[in-house]
């Protein structure tokens, strides 16, 4: 269940500063000598693994990233300032490649873990550097070396931040659907979903999320029922889980039973998965009755957050997009 990610940038280091061309001119001394200093660094351009990226969606605005010069050197022997170095943030996960020779370069597969991947050029040498017993006045100096420019193509490899988990039907596909550009195949049977989709989710300009629907589990899938193990082991490897129920088909005897089932499931397979983070959702409100079901359900759980949305009908999408942006920030919290 591995999300692929990728963009293509041009990074640009810094030129060195120009070295100095300068001779001291002081009063009482009449043959002053050269004094100029050295041109500073070029600016590196550096990725750095960041825990609060989760996406290179920010990359896709930008195509070109240019570091700062280096400046020249003065008189004096006043070398020139180097530049500030040039950060990128990717999150971790990123694989980094030559775009035009495809030659993989870096891995950054840890938090704060950073690369240099074009480092600055070198500042010239100011014309002190070339006095000598038979040049005492040198009227030259070096100019900085250029920087180092790259295409580099970005590949993210990366698990679901969140987890759509559910009995079949339960319309995982179809909400996926609606909050991401995921275009997963959708019909009225159990088990169309056979691997899982994947949908990127961004709105209002925050840090976008990866949601993946898993395939529905049934009783027993801890054994291997229905599409059994697998999917239950792609589920381990998400932040946060998002269960979603069919209020429409809820029993008004047993309204909690959906929920019931799955997380048995989840228990049996590993007591990890059991304690994963779970936003409660129930979908499929446009139904007639499905509201009077609902009721029942959150009434027989009190004191949790229960939210009511229905896919098909676009109605409280917002405000669940926002409840699991808000759980994946407090997880960020913790790393």
């Amino acid at each position: 269940m591995k999300f692929i990610d990728e963009a293509t940038i041009i990074v640009q280091s810094g030129d060195g500063g120009r070295g100095c061309v300068s001779f001291r001119r002081e009063r009482y001394i009449p043959r002053g000598g050269p004094d100029g200093g050295d041109g500073g660094l070029g600016a590196d351009v550096i990725l750095k693994a960041v825990a609060n990226k989760r996406t290179l969606y920010h990359l896709q605005f930008k195509s070109e990233y240019k570091a700062p010069n280096g400046k020249s050197g003065e008189g004096s022997q006043r070398a020139g300032r180097g530049g500030e170095d040039l950060v990128i943030p990717v999150p971790v996960g990123t694989l980094v490649f030559d775009a035009e020779s495809g030659e993989r370069l870096y891995d950054l597969t840890v938090a704060d873990q950073q690369v240099v991947v074009a480092k600055g050029g070198r500042g010239g040498k100011g014309n002190l550097h070339f006095k000598s017993s038979t040049n005492r006045a040198p009227h030259y100096a070096q100019p900085g070396e250029p920087g180092q420019r790259l295409r580099l193509r970005l590949e993210l490899k990366s698990m679901a931040d969140v987890g759509i988990i559910g009995l079949p039907n339960a319309g995982k596909s179809t909400l996926i659907s609606v909050i991401s550009s995921a275009r997963p195949k959708i019909a009225d049977y159990p088990f169309t979903t056979l691997v899982p989709n994947l949908g990127v989710v961004s709105s209002h300009g925050a840090e976008p999320f990866v949601v993946a629907d898993i395939p529905g589990l049934i009783a027993g899938a801890h054994t291997g029922a229905g599409l059994g193990i697998r999917f239950l082991r792609h589920v381990e490897r998400t932040r946060l889980l998002v269960h979603l129920i069919d209020a429409s088909a809820l029993e008004a005897e047993d309204p909690l039973a959906p929920l019931r089932i799955v997380n048995q499931e989840l228990a049996m397979h590993s007591a990890t998965l059991a304690e994963k983070p779970q936003l409660v959702v129930l979908n499929k409100l446009d139904v007639t009755g499905a509201d009077q079901l609902a009721d029942r359900f959150c009434a027989a759980l009190p004191g949790q957050t229960v939210l009511r949305v229905s896919a098909a009908a676009h109605k409280g999408l917002d405000d669940f997009i926002f409840h699991m942006r808000r759980h994946l920030d407090r997880l960020d919290e913790k790393l």
